[in-house]
């Protein structure tokens, strides 16, 4: 399924998309032809407390518009609920309309240690985590949704980590596991309420994702990538940011997308259906390989889920 041009004329916004895989969701979105809002804390003057100035907001918006859409940068704190109404006044104001929300905003995974029981975290650290992963989504719903229900055939997409089966296993520490589960049932509810205007609600999660992030924990390049696995096995399903941003434009364009109303699916699943691939022309299926080699026991490699 080619994205090229669908989204001509239709108008996005994606909430936190700095970086990784919110970076490439507003790319891909603005290669089928969207004019796409995209917001985040770190600009070429300003770097936020989880920033790098290696990746800025106005660079996500170039790479929009060098990708055939037209690309707006808007510097917002989701958590500040005037600067969230005073965007969405804007892309009124500018636009008249909303047709797809990206809820990516993040940035908590250094508040907590993983392993550790929830009083021996700091609490503080995983209540921040709990604003950053929830309520700056909440934030962004009350104040977007209206905008996005004025026309019918709205798309929301939120955006976590793993789906609502990989989720049932403990995923290590208390506030984490709150704070990526909390998108997944935010979908699910959405997905009620935006029936009547004929809206619908996504929760989409990467897979391993080679994010700018990742690759500098383990010390490589995307060029070089396949060294990390060496350290890390799992590392070899691992794909681009891209391969998310794909799903998205696949799911914004598709005129059926209400079959996945509520439902939360991985990146790979949207590949199956959709048969877009990633930047090296593979489809990894991160969930089918956990689900069977890595918890089910059964034999196999992650090449056999590329």
């Amino acid at each position: 399924m080619s994205t090229q041009g669908a989204l001509a004329g239709k108008v996005a916004l994606v909430a936190g998309a700095t970086r990784g895989a919110g970076r490439a969701m507003a790319v891909e979105l603005g290669a089928a032809g969207a004019t796409v809002y995209a917001t985040g804390r770190t600009t070429r003057d300003r770097v936020s407390e989880v920033g790098r100035p290696t990746e800025t907001i106005e660079e996500t918006a170039e790479l929009i518009t060098a990708a055939g859409g037209t690309g707006i940068a808007v510097p917002t704190d989701h958590l500040e609920r005037e600067q969230v109404r005073v965007l969405v006044e804007r892309i009124d104001r500018e636009q008249g309309r909303l047709d797809v929300l990206v809820n990516d905003v993040w940035g908590g995974e250094h508040l907590i240690v993983f392993g550790k029981k929830t009083w021996e975290n700091d609490l503080d650290g995983g209540l921040r985590m709990l604003r950053l992963g929830v309520e700056t989504h909440l934030i962004t719903h009350y104040y977007a949704l209206p905008l996005l229900i004025r026309n019918p055939g709205g798309l929301v997409v939120e955006v976590t980590d793993g789906n609502e089966e990989f989720n049932k296993t403990y995923r290590e520490n208390l506030f984490f596991d709150l704070t990526k589960n909390a998108p997944i049932r935010t979908a699910f509810g959405l997905a009620q309420e935006l029936k009547e205007f004929d809206g619908t609600a996504v929760c989409v999660s990467p897979g391993f994702l080679r994010s700018e992030q990742m690759l500098d924990h383990f010390g490589v390049s995307e060029e070089n990538w396949r060294d990390a696995v060496e350290k890390e096995p799992h590392f070899a399903i691992a794909e681009t940011p891209h391969f998310v941003g794909r799903a998205v434009a696949a799911l914004a364009a598709d005129p059926d997308r209400a079959r996945w109303n509520g439902k939360s699916v991985f990146s790979g699943d949207l590949a199956k259906v959709y048969g877009f691939t990633d930047l090296d022309g593979s489809r990894p299926d991160v969930f089918g390989y956990f689900r069977d080699v890595v918890f089910g026991g059964k034999e196999g490699t992650a090449a056999d889920y590329r």
